[in-house]
């Protein structure tokens, strides 16, 4: 990008995104907190998927010191569903430390507001640059989109090595005077017009300093390198009935899902059945003896970095005291308190069914159900 045509694509953009800007509430204000909250929900999620979840979480925690003072099972609760627990927890934490150390207040610094859980370098950028008016570029999956087809770029957008390249270019085009609108219009442009698939280049505003565009290779950008296959991992769990109530347990805070509760069982061994894998599983996680009552389900369910294909039985405890090796705590509960407590994706996908395996209703053998 030339240092002349540089001042035309901000001001060509910041036109175009004041005219085009979808009305989001988290744009309707300059509260740091409420935009960080925004900004950590939408890492990783779509911004329709994002909304009912910042309502509500806004509802119950309107201020950073609430949010601090708060359980975090409270807090996982509400995120329930939204995925990348992590996001959760650190936001909590972080929260929790300056209300201790700086009275509430947010960090308008690059590096005091980096230093905290969970704030990595678009995290720091882009509340910085909307809530402070800081100069720091956002890279984001949106923005290395526009980007790559922009200045025709051949460093792959998914390899790790050439996040320094784009985050270069970023800086370059920032406009220094209006650094959180500007941040915003290009991730708005790439949601709603540099889309990954089919963009609407004719209504671009930056369509004539594009050079995808200019040699007609929009469709080559941005590269990309293969990515390895998601492997898959067969579980089984048990959902183990003991007097009208039934075991859950807590997964280490640190960790895939830290925090959320579950139903206890773990990863067949080679050329194990699933239901050897559950009954084994329940001795060695939570030290009950347990008989198989019945298949309940078989749920599918896909991570960013693996697939699960669960196997869930309904279980009679037969003997042994729950001790635990490995989950965090556990609870015995009926059915009906379970919405007390925040449960993976994964597990909503069968509890429906949990009712009429309590009721000794008719189940059907291996059930399906998949993401």
């Amino acid at each position: 990008m030339s240092p002349a045509n540089a001042p035309r694509l901000r001001r060509r953009l910041l036109d175009w995104y004041e005219r085009q800007r979808r009305r989001l509430p988290w744009r309707e204000t300059r509260d740091p907190y409420r935009i960080w909250v925004s900004e950590v929900m939408l890492q990783q999620t779509q911004v329709n998927t994002a909304l009912p979840y910042y309502r509500r979480f806004l509802r119950q925690f309107p201020t950073l010191r609430k949010l601090a003072v708060a359980d975090l099972g409270e807090v996982l609760k509400l995120w329930e569903g939204l995925g990348y627990y992590a996001r959760a927890r650190n936001l909590h934490r972080a929260a929790g430390m300056l209300a201790a150390c700086c009275g509430g207040r947010i960090p308008d610094r690059w590096d005091g507001f980096r230093a905290l859980p969970g704030v990595g370098d678009y995290i720091a950028a882009a509340v910085l640059s909307i809530a402070f008016d800081r100069p720091h570029a956002v890279v984001d999956g949106n923005v290395k989109r526009v980007l790559a087809r922009l200045l025709a770029m051949a460093a792959p957008a998914n390899q790790a090595a050439s996040h320094k390249v784009f985050q270069a270019e970023a800086d370059y085009l920032l406009d220094r005077r209006r650094p959180g609108d500007f941040n915003q219009a290009m991730m708005e442009l790439g949601a709603l017009v540099c889309t990954p698939r089919s963009p609407n280049c004719p209504i671009c505003p930056l369509i004539r300093f594009c050079a995808a565009h200019r040699g007609g290779t929009v469709a080559h950008y941005p590269r990309r390198v293969a990515s390895r296959p998601v492997p898959e991992v067969e579980v089984a769990v048990g959902v183990v009935f003991k007097n009208g109530r039934v075991l859950i347990t807590q997964r280490p805070e640190q960790g895939l899902l830290g925090g959320l509760w579950e139903f206890p069982g773990g990863k067949l061994r080679k050329n194990e059945s699933p239901a050897a894998a559950c009954v084994r599983e329940l001795k060695e996680e939570v030290n009950l003896d347990v008989a198989i009552e019945k298949p309940l389900a078989q749920v599918r369910h896909a991570y960013s970095h693996l697939r699960i294909h669960l196997h869930v039985f309904c279980c009679r405890c037969t003997a042994g005291r729950v001790r635990l090796n490995g989950p965090a705590d556990h609870r015995w509960v009926r059915i009906a308190e379970f919405d007390r407590f925040a449960f993976p994706r994964a597990n909503h996908k069968f509890i429906p069914l949990l009712k009429q395996c309590a009721a000794g209703g008719k189940t059907t053998r291996g059930g399906k159900r998949s993401a």
